[in-house]
């Protein structure tokens, strides 16, 4: 697919960033997973992770500032060092691996967290321990470096060890700017970001700052356990989405 930078996509992409991150920060992430679908139809499935990680990392700062207090360093230390490793290992074999079948397995993995959680009434649904996080944050990173987002998919481990609201939400975007750092430098290294992509992720995560700060003021006066079937919704909705999306482009 042939890229055209014209403003209306750019103008598109920033409408986006904002809505998708006042939605993500009352979620706990899903707003980027959500906007998969969208960006797929603007600018092309093989384009829509550079571009849609470059968005959501240069959004990442306003978000880290916000909530730093909150920030659980001793889940960092065992998730970002894997999670860098594996982004550098993803966009190194890029072209090598099958978007699509990715994204469905990732979007029935989301659809089960409804059951996993009992409707968000069960705070836990399995025991979660900090070592865990390294053979994950490898995972995630090589998945989300390919697919572009997968934010929601590291709810449940972070519930299950207890992070909630604020806490969640920041620990979770200490890892991800840790991880976007690498996913930017190997995307850039290896050509997979060029000059529309570039004008592309920035007015998204430009949108992406100004939907951070929006979403604060909303998740402060929210109850932990709406907080908690927000992330539910969120991450069924999305895997809904993706495997929606899949299907359709394997019929067609």
């Amino acid at each position: 697919m042939l890229i055209e930078s014209n403003l209306s996509i750019i103008l598109l992409l920033f409408v986006l960033g904002i809505g998708a991150f006042i939605l993500s920060t009352i979620s706990g992430g899903g707003g980027a997973l959500v906007s998969i679908p969208i960006l797929n139809a603007l600018i092309g499935v093989s384009n829509t992770a550079p571009v849609l990680n470059l968005g959501t990392f240069l959004g990442r700062p306003a978000r880290l500032i916000i909530f730093w207090k909150h920030v659980n360093w001793k889940v960092c230390f065992y998730y970002a060092p894997a999670a860098i490793v594996g982004a550098y290992l993803a966009a190194l074999f890029f072209s090598y691996f099958k978007v699509e079948w990715l994204q469905i397995f990732v979007g029935v993995f989301l659809i089960s967290t409804i059951w996993q959680f009992r409707f968000g009434k069960k705070k836990r649904s399995f025991k979660m321990k900090l070592w865990y996080f390294i053979p994950l944050g490898f995972l995630v990173s090589v998945f989300g470096t390919i697919i572009g987002a997968l934010g929601p998919v590291l709810n449940p481990f972070y519930m299950n060890l207890g992070l909630d609201k604020e806490e969640l939400i920041a620990t979770k975007t200490a890892n991800s700017f840790l991880m976007g750092v690498s996913q930017i430098g190997s995307y850039a290294f290896f050509g997979l970001l060029h000059k529309e992509l570039w004008i592309y992720g920035i007015a998204l995560g430009i949108g992406a700052t100004i939907g951070n700060i929006i979403g604060k003021k909303f998740l402060s006066k929210m109850k932990s356990e709406t907080f908690r079937k927000w992330v539910i919704a969120l991450m069924v909705i999305s895997g809904v989405l993706l495997i929606y999306g899949q299907m359709g482009s394997f019929l067609s």
